[in-house]
């Protein structure tokens, strides 16, 4: 090989890496649940953003990614997820009291918005606006939706509904700002001692008032049970004496039709000794009607 000859080799072993270098640095990746933005200072925001995958981009163009899976996002005292701070907070129930609050929640940026987002927010990216925008309006619009119920509901059994409330609401005041916000849930809720012991003695006062109703309920429903059965047992008595009577009635009746004058003279024939009865007259004169029979013998 002549001189020219490996002159020409280096150049183009140059050239590839040269090349390779310009492809690694044109080359834009967009991990799996992202979307980015692309723009230059001298063409302003592409309308058109990139998905998931690698790209090709010129030099010039920078790009901003944005999440449009779900991602979970935390305002908690302890470090969990996002949270690595304490970003707990107090709101104010409807009676006043203060209430410390654990919240955690799921966002997305919707990929038809993304370029408004990144308009609207100068340019930061989904974290930086996660952390500038979402998490603090969720604080203070949070604090709305929770100063609507009493304390004893935040802690109780209405936390379900409060969620969902929770939910509704902040779904619709980020709607505008290209944002999605869903399944937002409070996860830890503290109060002050003596609010704590309050509340207590309370749910403990409305048990054993609900029990003393149960117990109350229970005696009038026995008391009704047998009265209802004491009705019943008297109103049979008195259907049976009713139908006694009503059939002695009809048997009377009945013995009352079959007595004819044929029969009661039978049954008058069937017991007569034989004897002729004994006749008084005036001057108390007796009669004997067997004497006279004889006589006329």
């Amino acid at each position: 090989m002549g001189k020219r000859g490996f002159i020409g080799g280096i150049a183009l072993i140059v050239g590839v890496i040269i090349a390779v270098v310009i492809l690694i640095l044109c080359t834009t990746r967009v991990p799996a649940g992202y979307v980015a933005v692309q723009y230059s200072m001298n063409g302003g925001v592409k309308d058109e953003v990139l998905s998931q995958g690698f790209h090709i981009v010129p030099p010039t163009v920078k790009t901003t990614l944005y999440t449009v899976g779900l991602e979970q996002s935390y305002l908690t005292s302890d470090e969990r997820g996002d949270s690595v701070t304490d970003e707990s907070f107090s709101a104010s129930s409807s009676e006043g009291k203060a209430i410390q609050i654990d919240l955690t929640f799921t966002y997305q940026y919707q990929p038809e918005n993304v370029t408004g987002v990144f308009n609207r927010f100068r340019g930061q990216n989904g974290k930086e606006v996660r952390d500038s925008f979402i998490k603090p309006n969720i604080i203070s619009w949070t604090k709305e939706v929770v100063a609507r119920y009493r304390v004893s509901d935040v802690l109780g059994v209405e936390r379900a509904d409060i969620n969902l409330a929770l939910t509704d609401y902040l779904s619709k005041r980020f709607e505008n700002y290209g944002i999605t916000i869903s399944n937002v849930s409070l996860i830890n809720v503290e109060v002050d001692e003596e609010t704590r012991e309050a509340i207590n003695a309370k749910i403990t006062a409305q048990q054993n008032a609900e029990t003393q109703g149960i117990n109350n309920q229970t005696a009038i429903d026995k008391a009704t049970a047998d009265a209802q059965v004491a009705r019943t047992n008297a109103q049979a008595k008195a259907d049976a004496r009713m139908i006694e009577a009503q059939a002695e009635a009809d048997a009377n009746k009945l013995l009352e039709q079959s007595l004819t004058d044929n029969i009661l003279k039978q049954r008058y024939i069937e017991k007569w000794d034989g004897e002729l009865p004994m006749v008084s007259g005036d001057n108390s004169m007796i009669l004997n009607m067997n004497d006279l029979n004889k006589e006329q013998k």
